[in-house]
């Protein structure tokens, strides 16, 4: 029986209810479009719940088929069939949680992810420059839209600090989970002796905020422009184009720098410094004390962890959700869902434990 401790019959009868509220026209606008939104989501959880049900019942029936079966030829086919509806079965259920313990409204942003070294000098450099690259391949396999905001590189190329920006569908769903330190293993280019060190990298991620939900006061905010620096070519050192917008009340800063355009700039600029407001004021309802900055990633200590990167053994282990891979080399190149989908079902999982 699925969901048993949900009186389904009453959800049912509560959407023909609604159905036939909005079908007489002297209902009120304001009426009308609450009982459409409540309407709409029991249909959905309602078609999704009956999807399961219905595999359920296939399932139990081929489960019977299987055991009272004698024939060798058949029972196989019914294994087959068993195995195919177990696997859609599990898919529904899935879906029916989605609809049952909704995701945060968030999830469906885009991002801006902010990488820092953190321990480890030239080699946390060289290794967020690697983070980054990891960031951007797996934006692209989601069919995502990437670009660096803003970066300042070493001369190993490695990044002190690095924004991206990255557009689609869920990407804040599938990255927020990144917020935090990234501790790598492996012997620096820099170290001729081969021996391995231990650095750090930190990671903060920030949905785009909705535009009319924070607003802030236009003489509270300091906007400079200055020649860019890294790659671009002559022309990017030649011009003002980069813009440093500072919100004064916060101290929050943000430095746009990768587009020729200044007014370009300070566009993406004033995006970033909405985002970054709203996880801000977000913190700061949770907690008057708390620092937003070091609330998402910590001090950047060793031991203060989200995952680990072990070159020499080629592993990867996410310590939220106790998954280890042993391959590395493919993660770094953009293969991420596999930690990815963890972390969300881990989250999936916490949801539920909530509303029970």
């Amino acid at each position: 029986m699925i969901y048993p401790e949900i009186e389904w019959a009453g959800l049912r009868a509560r959407h023909e209810a609604l159905i036939r509220q909005l079908s007489q026209s002297l209902v009120d606008a304001a009426t009308r479009q609450k009982a459409q939104k409540e309407a709409a989501h029991l249909s959905e959880l309602l078609s999704a719940y009956d999807e399961a049900l219905h595999l359920e019942k296939e399932l139990e029936g081929v489960r019977i088929q299987l055991a009272l079966s004698q024939d060798h030829e058949l029972k196989q086919l019914f294994e087959e069939e068993a195995h195919d509806l177990e696997s859609r079965l599990k898919a529904a259920l899935g879906s029916l949680d989605v609809v049952l313990y909704p995701p945060d409204e968030e999830d469906n942003r885009s991002v801006f992810l902010e990488i820092r070294a953190g321990t480890g000098g030239q080699e946390a450099a060289l290794f967020a420059a690697d983070l980054a690259r990891m960031y951007m391949l797996y934006a692209q396999q989601k069919g995502w839209h990437p670009s660096i905001l803003s970066e300042s590189s070493t001369d190993l190329k490695g990044y002190r600090e690095v924004v991206l920006n990255i557009e689609g569908k869920q990407v804040y769903g599938h990255l927020k989970h990144e917020i935090g330190v990234h501790r790598v293993q492996r012997v620096p280019r820099t170290e001729s002796s081969g021996r391995i060190h231990t650095s750090t990298v930190t990671v903060a991620v920030f949905p785009e905020a909705d535009e009319s939900a924070i607003n802030f006061d236009p003489t509270e905010v300091s906007i400079d422009v200055f020649r860019a620096g890294g790659a671009g070519g002559q022309h990017v050192n030649k011009t003002e184009s980069a813009v440093r917008v500072t919100h004064i009340p916060t101290g929050i800063v943000v430095i746009c720098q990768d587009d020729r355009s200044q007014h370009k700039n300070k566009a993406k600029a004033l995006k970033v410094l909405q985002a970054r407001l709203s996880a801000f004021h977000k913190e700061k309802a949770v907690s008057e004390q708390s620092q937003l900055r070091r609330e998402m990633v910590g001090s950047g200590e060793r031991a203060e962890k989200v995952r680990t990167y072990n070159y020499p053994q080629n592993r990867v282990t996410d310590h939220q959700v106790e998954l280890t891979l042993n391959k590395l080399d493919r993660v770094m190149e953009g293969d991420f869902d596999e930690i990815a989908e963890a972390l969300m079902r881990k989250e999936r999982e916490s949801r539920k434990q909530r509303h029970i």
